[in-house]
């Protein structure tokens, strides 16, 4: 099974992933391609694997991508042979941005999209100015898109507001458990 979490820059999804990582030895991360520098507690390989705009272009022209897209100057992309080797042996989660998500869906219509969203605007703005990483003007970019990227969330099978980190790793959860439930319905093995 694919999960994919998305929802607007900030929302949380990296950490309600860690969490699901932690408590589903049944769950593994698929790590995706940037050409974006890490942040301070990002590691090459297990966040995201970091690389040039050179190596990302010639992925493209090879036609590696399963989906990949630019966001804020950057390069974001997932390889098909990494993700499906991953869906082959485990349940693979994947957080995403809302264009990356899309991609997906019309890819594996089939598979679980969550769209993570935020209590309010203030909250979602509190957090993106707590992680330093972006001057006012690239900020204001920031939530002018995480507006747009709100009212895309009627199009994802499932919207979670994220209140407060455990309850929305418990909705996060149930979802998964009610999913894999009706996969052995229609599947049994």
């Amino acid at each position: 099974m694919l999960i994919v979490i998305t929802g607007p820059s900030g929302v949380g999804k990296t950490t309600i992933i860690r969490r699901l990582l932690k408590a589903d030895p049944g769950l593994k991360y698929s790590v995706s391609l940037t050409t974006r520098k890490p942040r301070y507690n990002e590691r090459d390989g297990i966040d995201y694997k970091f690389i040039s705009h050179e190596e990302f272009q010639k992925a493209i022209d090879n036609g590696e991508f399963v989906e990949w897209s630019e966001v804020y100057g950057e390069y974001y992309g997932r390889l098909k042979r990494d993700l499906e080797g991953l869906m082959r042996k485990n349940d693979a989660v994947i957080g995403i941005d809302v264009q990356g998500a899309k991609k997906l869906q019309e890819k594996y219509p089939k598979e679980v999209f969550i769209f993570l969203l935020p209590r309010s605007k203030e909250a979602l703005e509190s957090q993106l100015r707590g992680r330093r990483t972006e001057d006012d003007a690239a900020l204001r970019r920031r939530l002018d898109e995480a507006i747009k990227e709100i009212q895309q969330a009627e199009k994802f099978k499932y919207n979670v507001v994220n209140n407060r980190i455990n309850d929305t790793v418990k909705e996060v959860q149930s979802i998964l458990i009610e999913e894999r439930k009706n996969r052995m319905s229609i599947n049994p093995c």
